[in-house]
């Protein structure tokens, strides 16, 4: 189930509140990725993170990958279902500075505002995934909902069909978003030509062979 966007309210915790809940957090680790509590009173830790991303993306064509389609210096291509990156950051690192942080990891030249920061969350026997707003401190919520992804996990995706920012795209990003989908249509359609020779062939046979001669 999808939520808007995030509308639970923050709670301040105290340092006394920090230094507690990270000491129950690095003695609940499984992975190594612990905590850490700064003299200033900021820590740092980690955070993974899923890309769901369904449209390509544009990155500069040496650091490409997979399925693509050229212009100049850069490629757009599909990043591959399941994709999980691992980001070290502090609590003062917004959900926009984490974007821009994936972003910057993968080489990826778009504009960061085509993309959201979702948190992904059980309760009750569902699952509910929820948009966060730029403000919001994702080791901050790491930090309080514990180290099990099961309990919380973020995912990177692009913001709804409805809002997206066209005038973000290049027009070079344009043009290689249509050939790919110019080249995934005739696959399509060279798939769909054998399946339906296949079975009219199939067909055929049968007619054949109810009205042949006795």
């Amino acid at each position: 189930q999808d939520v808007q966007k995030e509308g639970e309210p923050h709670v301040y915790l105290s340092k006394e509140e920090v230094k507690e809940k990270i000491q129950s957090y690095n003695s609940s680790v499984t992975d190594k990725l612990k905590m850490t509590l700064n003299a200033n009173g900021i820590y740092t830790g980690f955070i993974k993170v899923q890309m769901e991303l369904c449209r390509p993306i544009t990155v500069q064509s040496s650091q490409s990958q997979g399925r693509c389609a050229h212009s100049n210096n850069e490629t757009a291509f599909y990043l591959p279902d399941g994709c999980i990156n691992t980001l070290h950051i502090s609590s003062t690192n917004t959900v926009r500075e984490v974007i821009e942080a994936l972003l910057r990891k993968f080489f990826v030249a778009d504009n960061p505002a085509k993309f959201a920061l979702y948190k992904r969350c059980h309760k009750e026997d569902q699952v509910y995934t929820c948009k966060l707003s730029d403000r919001e401190h994702p080791l901050y919520l790491r930090l309080v909902a514990g180290p099990k992804t099961e309990m919380l996990s973020f995912v990177l995706r692009e913001h709804e069909t409805g809002e997206v920012m066209w005038e973000a795209f290049s027009i070079p990003e344009l043009q290689n978003f249509l050939r790919i989908l110019d080249k995934e249509e005739n696959e399509q359609l060279q798939i769909l030509k054998k399946r339906y020779a296949a079975y009219r062939d199939k067909l055929e046979e049968a007619l054949g062979g109810v009205w042949k001669p006795g």
